[in-house]
């Protein structure tokens, strides 16, 4: 009589690996036309995306060529259809081309001396939290410069606080600002200081320091010897 095989850990590992097989060889059989389906999905969706990303780049090229066409005709002079051409690319997908494109039509609102669209531009970029922050500081240095003599001193000092600090790019121009705006509260001897400041400061252009001695000299503080040393 024949002797049963013996069951052991290697045959129930085989019998389990070809009952595996089959489960998956009958779920593909039963599944194939929606793998078929999601491997086109998948496709379609890569080429989609291929596609949009290459469309945005040739998209993004268009503006910066149509910016440069701008340029020309506003350094020209011929204004004409530049302010609605800004406008529409103000919309850009693009950073740098969006602000670029705002930037220049706070410009050109400026040759046509609308002041208040051109101030109104610059806070529009000053708020916008997508752009990076240097787009943003130079856009609220340019804004509160505009509006400097509208709005309250108190306003100007905390537009421009976090600018004016030792060591920020526009630490010269948003102390100057504030300091000015002190001597519009009494605040003389702060301002004072701030102008000291400034004309110690050797990252600071050389007609900005020059003119914070003056001042601060009008209010009683002699800073002159920041500009010797620095002649030394």
């Amino acid at each position: 009589m024949a002797q049963p095989p013996e069951i052991n850990e290697t045959f129930l590992r085989e019998v389990d690996e070809n009952l595996r097989r089959d489960q998956l060889r009958d779920a593909a059989r039963k599944n194939a036309k929606w793998i078929v389906l999601a491997v086109i999905l998948f496709l379609a969706a890569s080429g989609g995306l291929i596609w949009w990303r290459q469309h945005k780049i040739e998209l993004s090229q268009q503006h910066i060529e149509q910016l440069a066409d701008i340029y020309k005709d506003v350094g020209n002079g011929n204004i004409g259809a530049s302010p609605q051409k800004l406008d529409d690319l103000s919309k850009s997908g693009s950073k740098a081309v969006r602000a670029s494109a705002q930037f220049t039509r706070a410009d050109v609102a400026l040759q046509q001396d609308d002041a208040k669209l051109a101030a109104s531009k610059f806070g529009e970029i000053a708020n916008d939290g997508s752009l990076p922050k240097p787009y943003r500081d130079a856009a609220l240095i340019r804004q509160t410069a505009l509006q400097f003599d509208q709005v309250k001193p108190e306003e100007v000092i905390a537009r421009l606080e976090p600018l004016a600090k030792p060591g920020n790019p526009w630490f010269g121009t948003a102390s100057e600002m504030t300091a000015l705006a002190k001597i519009k509260q009494g605040k003389k001897d702060e301002a004072g200081r701030m102008f000291v400041a400034i004309a110690k400061d050797q990252t600071v252009p050389d007609d900005l320091r020059q003119r914070a001695v003056q001042i601060a000299s009008s209010l009683g503080l002699d800073a002159s010897s920041a500009l010797a040393s620095q002649a030394q």
